[in-house]
């Protein structure tokens, strides 16, 4: 695996900087898969380098959080500044969801509701293969909403895909209110588990609690999904659980708060 080690503070901080560079939201779903990300990245993906055909494989299925992939990425230095810098510029393959052509992204994403079924491809392919690698999906709790997800969950139980994780973003709402309010997904633990996968539940934004989630992952033999209970725009005060920060951008007076809040935990 990636030996460098993120801090999810300069996850955050890349975040704040580049969506206020580009003028473009998506700030919250961003800032709440922060410690995910990190450790997946720092703990868990086995990447040697992003062309390794043995690597893990990662799908970002809640594409409109891809600022913090790619500053994860950028980090790893599977990226350049340059190339992190062009974010939403005209031209750059770094657009507000990842697209495949970009090093380091392995499918393109953004339309909600099929990244799971790209991981179970992924991971029935990898079987196939006779390889050890793994994938991993992270999933908006709010995409659970789709029906593609149910579809791509049974596939994967009937198939005992051991080698796959699912990872949900609990956060709790979506572009237009909360999640419960839109369409209720509670119980996520007995649901997922009525569906054959092995549950884990943790507190989000706690990298212990993640690694050891993951690390239980490893050892079942039915397909897991770790429900990882976040909040939106965590780490700025003022955006956090906020609906409006799924898309706003930030003013020059909100950029300075946000950063302050930020940089302090660097």
């Amino acid at each position: 695996m990636c030996s460098k080690k993120i801090n999810p503070a300069s996850l955050r901080r890349i975040i704040l900087e580049e969506s206020k560079r580009a003028h473009v939201g998506h700030i919250g779903s961003a800032l709440s898969v922060t410690e995910i990300i990190s450790v997946l990245y720092s703990d868990v993906l086995h990447i040697a380098r992003p062309d390794d055909p043995e690597r893990d494989r990662f799908v970002l299925s809640k594409g409109h959080a891809a600022l913090a992939l790619y500053a994860a990425l950028t980090l790893k230095g599977f990226l350049t500044l340059e190339d992190l810098h062009s974010y939403c510029g005209d031209g750059s393959l770094l657009g507000v969801h990842p697209e495949r052509d970009l090093t380091g992204v392995d499918f393109t994403t953004g339309s909600l509701g099929h990244g799971l079924s790209f991981a179970a491809g992924a991971a029935l392919a990898a079987r196939l293969d006779g390889s050890p690698r793994r994938t991993y999906a992270l999933l908006s709790d709010a995409e659970c909403n789709e029906g593609a997800v149910w579809e791509a969950a049974m596939f994967a139980a009937h198939h005992r895909l051991c080698n796959l994780t699912a990872v949900i973003d609990c956060n709790g709402q979506q572009a237009l209110g909360k999640t419960a309010d839109v369409l209720q997904m509670e119980p996520q633990t007995e649901r997922w588990q009525s569906f054959g996968w092995w549950p884990i539940e943790v507190d989000g934004h706690d990298p212990v609690a993640l690694q050891a989630a993951f690390a239980e992952a490893v050892q079942e033999e039915s397909p897991s999904v770790v429900l990882a209970r976040t909040s939106a725009g965590k780490g700025v005060s003022f955006m956090e659980d906020k609906v409006e920060w799924h898309y706003l951008p930030m003013t020059d007076k909100q950029y300075a708060s946000a950063l302050s809040e930020i940089t302090a935990d660097l």
